[in-house]
């Protein structure tokens, strides 16, 4: 008789509502995770009463109602609105590009101002079949903003000349003739009223959880525990790296507590010139409206992933997505074993798709 229903690898979002959801259905769970701390990447760390986001910044937005008011059950969520600012050589931007964009760069007042301007450098520019990213880029908002507010972001976020980089990158690019400083154009956004370690420990609750455990350290132990694990890590990884390892982009993160109220008035600053290594600055009081009499900042450096380091992004071009596909033919052969999250299943997922994602793979294990 095995002690648990589930062995979940990874106490991360995919992980703690996939446990959460088996545990209320009368299921046995063990959450296991070689970090020391629940909640895989949206963990925070309390440093001075701010809640700091320990692996980069989370912003929780959606269209989906049933999603938003899935996480809200767990925990309430503020009000916070994603207005990043872009700071080229000193010159200040606003995020997304907007009406406020175009005044800052050309002093256009309208809407038809705005277009024309953009018509006029795409006209100039010539670009009639995209071969890169750069040629994307200026086909669709002409040179003035490919040259502050693109390039040089792009190229430090993925480390290579954006001629180098595939014109797909950048399918659409988000222009919009308002003064609206709204990153995100979804219904629902906000962060969790006392960080998002409240929603992880929420979902949680009940469920059996050892943390500095590595499964592939004593694997053959571990996965007699259950009858059925459910990994959210490295799908490479649990295959013993066998068609190679897939490539991702990371981060490194330098974080400062200062003796200083306010540093820089927004939780987000992008660094879009090419001088600059960073690519932005996170002051995370701000993500929760705070007044602490001190601040934490985060510069954030992309860097090229190597084995050991956190892999964030997955680099999905033609040569990785081959190698996925071969690792998604083992694992629908595995009967014991279910995959999801983003490592599983080596693509990129903003929060709100990561719980969508893990209540459809609940829905369709246990209701099927």
């Amino acid at each position: 008789m095995k002690q648990y229903d589930y062995l979940v690898v990874g106490a991360g979002l995919w992980g703690s509502v996939f446990a959460h959801e088996a545990t209320k259905r009368g299921k046995k769970c063990l959450v296991i995770d070689r970090r020391d701390h629940i909640g895989g990447n949206v963990y925070c760390e309390n440093v001075e009463g701010i809640n700091v986001h320990k692996y980069g910044a989370h912003i929780f937005h959606t269209n989906d109602k049933d999603i938003w008011d899935y996480v809200n059950s767990f925990v309430e969520f503020n009000r916070y609105t994603n207005s990043p600012v872009a700071n080229y050589y000193g010159e200040l931007y606003n995020l997304p590009f907007n009406m406020n964009t175009f005044y800052q760069l050309w002093k256009v007042r309208t809407p038809e101002e705005a277009k024309e301007k953009i018509r006029q450098q795409v006209e100039e520019a010539g670009i009639k079949d995209p071969q890169n990213l750069e040629e994307q880029a200026i086909s669709l908002v002409g040179t003035d903003i490919y040259e502050k507010l693109i390039k040089a972001y792009t190229e430090k976020q993925w480390g290579r000349k954006a001629t180098e980089l595939p014109a797909f990158i950048i399918k659409r690019l988000p222009v919009r003739f308002t003064f609206d400083n709204n990153y995100f154009n979804d219904r629902h956004q906000g962060i969790p009223i006392g960080g998002y370690n409240k929603l992880t420990e929420a979902l949680l609750k009940d469920v059996d959880v050892r943390l500095g455990v590595d499964f592939f350290k004593d694997r053959e132990a571990l996965a007699a525990l259950a009858e059925t694990i459910v990994y959210t890590g490295p799908i490479d990884e649990y295959f013993d790296f066998r068609f190679g390892q897939l490539e991702y982009r990371s981060l490194r993160f330098e974080n400062q507590l200062l003796d200083t109220e306010n540093y820089q008035g927004n939780a987000v600053v992008n660094y879009t010139d090419g001088e600059t290594q960073y690519t932005r600055i996170i002051e995370h009081k701000h993500f929760e409206f705070g007044t602490q009499p001190k601040t934490v900042i985060t510069h954030e450096y992309p860097q090229e992933w190597v084995k050991g380091a956190e892999p964030y992004y997955p680099v999905n071009d033609d040569k990785n997505t081959a190698v996925f596909n071969q690792y998604k033919a083992l694992a629908a052969e595995e009967q014991h074993v279910i995959f999801g999250g983003r490592l599983a299943e080596y693509r990129y997922y903003d929060m709100h798709q990561v719980v969508a994602s893990a209540l459809k793979k609940v829905k369709v294990h246990f209701d099927s």
